[in-house]
């Protein structure tokens, strides 16, 4: 685990985006921010418009709801990738034409989870291949609990880092994902 470093507990400025709650529900909250959903009533998961002052700033899309909008960008992800991938959340910041998936982790018990944090460079790497017909750009973010600063817990989080992913303890700031702050 690098001290003083990547994990979000040491930058107290800001909105912070909290596990807690669903990143929509989050900025539909803070100043200057609207969330519409995209209605699509034929799909059971959900993708939102985030709009700041009124102008469009970034999608929402929640686990399948990023390969209808794949779908309607005309990108086949069946003949780029092999399977798809559900993301927790996923942010798409028009501003700076990147593409963010969040990983939520909450344990409170050791289980699979731990396994599960040393996918992120397969992971990225697949949604980079996705993403790249696009030509955005993709961050790879876990958002942790507390849990993941045991000690045993040092060698995966120093692997996080080393394949160019991040992890953050319990919030993320709004300024690490491009988004306006008031």
């Amino acid at each position: 685990m690098i001290k003083g470093g990547i994990g979000g507990a040491n930058t107290q400025t800001g909105a912070r985006f909290e596990g807690k709650t669903d990143l929509a529900t989050f900025l539909s909250e803070q100043n200057g921010y609207s969330v519409i959903e995209i209605n699509e009533p034929k799909y059971r998961t959900k993708r939102y418009n985030v709009f700041f002052d009124n102008k469009l700033i970034a999608q929402i899309f929640k686990k399948d709801a990023l390969y209808r909008f794949l779908d309607e960008q005309k990108v086949d992800w069946k003949n780029i990738i092999s399977k798809q991938l559900l993301p927790d959340d996923s942010l798409y910041v028009v501003l700076n034409n990147t593409f963010f998936v969040i990983e939520c982790k909450f344990q409170q018990v050791a289980g699979s989870v731990d396994e599960k944090l040393q996918t992120c460079d397969f992971k990225k790497k697949q949604y980079q291949k996705l993403m790249s017909h696009l030509n955005m750009e993709v961050e790879y973010i876990y958002l942790l609990s507390d849990w993941f600063k045991k000690p045993e817990y040092r060698d995966t989080l120093d692997y996080i880092i080393s394949v160019n992913c991040q992890y953050y303890f319990n919030y993320i700031p709004l300024q690490k994902l491009g988004l306006p702050v008031t």
